[in-house]
């Protein structure tokens, strides 16, 4: 080693799925499988590209103001940046400095994990149960604060709001984060909880049901008091997060709910036909609630489906690690993708079964 690598900060950093480049079936990252609202085109369209040699609005106003008035809150209340990862990065980085644990399960989103020990923050892991719950009672102990999403990453599983709000309530006295990057496709959001917690903040995105994954828009809202300290902490890196592209798209987004509503329920209904359709291949998952399933097949292992389908051009995403490495997260595409996958799994398992005989 370097004399002077003993002053780098080394850690372990978050591994994306795969973005191939060829064309094949992508499963595998939760992307829509939609374009985004057509008024989104229009914008592009529309943009005054001799704007670019200025710097964008820092306040990001317009987009501010949009999802403001979409939720029913005040702009004071909404702060948007590059993705939900960045938001969630910010908020690791603003609001998680006790000498206490961070807590969030252990079968969950792992850029938790990265942030944690980017940032030095001290952390544990409740374990979810074996249908893949949260355990409340493992979150009614001394922290340092809370995150999780909800529906939860990469089981799809969706806690009810009661069950969302028993955490926030004994948790009173730090930051509860509620991560809700696939709750379009679920159920009631924690969006209803801000005006009577004043600790929790609730992260949401433009990657999924929006279908602007490539576009990098997240946001968050809480009451003025900690969106303020967010902004604080955003302006002393850089004020000029959101270009000028992204927050015209963004507001065009937002207003298109008539596209986003009749996607989102397509989306829902190719998951419905989904689940019969795995089921019938004797794939086992939990009731999936976002815009993809966990599965896995008890005569198969998921390194095997995943390798199979991979050398298909069919890509889903696959974990080597505790607990879930039999399981396979797959992506809602379309109907077509998804009859591929199907036909693919249904053809491996047939001649598997006729070499056994």
């Amino acid at each position: 080693m370097k004399a002077f690598e003993k002053n780098i900060r080394k850690v372990v950093p978050y591994v994306p799925g795969e973005q191939p480049q060829n064309k094949v079936v992508k499963l595998n990252t939760n992307e829509n499988p939609y374009p985004p609202s057509p008024k989104v085109r229009e914008a592009l369209q529309k943009i005054d590209t001799e704007r670019f040699r200025l710097y964008p609005d820092p306040t990001s106003g317009g987009l501010v103001e949009a999802l403001a008035e979409y939720y029913h809150v005040e702009p004071e209340q909404v702060f948007v940046g590059v993705g939900s990862d960045d938001v969630l990065s910010m908020c690791f980085l603003t609001f998680f400095n006790s000498e206490k644990p961070v807590l969030f399960p252990d079968v969950t989103y792992s850029f938790y994990k990265v942030w944690a020990e980017l940032y030095r923050i001290p952390y544990e892991c409740p374990k979810l149960d074996a249908e893949f719950r949260i355990v409340k009672d493992d979150y009614k102990r001394e922290n340092g604060g809370i995150i999780f999403p909800n529906p939860n990453a990469p089981t799809a599983i969706y806690e009810e709001l009661d069950v969302v709000e028993e955490i926030i309530r004994e948790n009173q006295d730090v930051i509860v984060i509620v991560d809700e990057a696939y709750v379009d496709f679920a159920g009631r959001s924690a969006m209803e909880l801000i005006a009577k917690y004043e600790n929790l903040i609730v992260v949401q995105t433009f990657s999924k049901a929006r279908s602007m994954a490539g576009m990098r828009i997240g946001y968050a809202i809480s009451n003025p008091r900690l969106i303020r300290y967010l902004n604080d902490v955003k302006y002393s890196f850089n004020s000029y997060t959101m270009d000028q592209t992204a927050l015209v798209c963004g507001v065009e987004a937002v207003k298109d709910q008539e596209y986003f509503v009749r996607t989102t329920k397509t989306i829902l209904e190719t998951r419905e036909w989904a689940k019969k359709e795995l089921a019938g291949l004797g794939f086992v998952f939990p009731d999936p609630r976002a815009n993809f399933i966990f599965a896995r097949h008890p005569a198969y292992t998921g390194r095997e489906l995943f390798e199979m389908l991979k050398q298909k051009n069919i890509y889903v995403r696959h974990w080597d690690t505790e607990r879930i490495a039999d399981y396979l997260r797959i992506t809602i595409g379309t109907k077509e993708e998804m009859q591929q996958l199907f036909d693919c799994l249904r053809d491996y398992m047939e001649e598997e079964s006729h070499l056994i005989l």
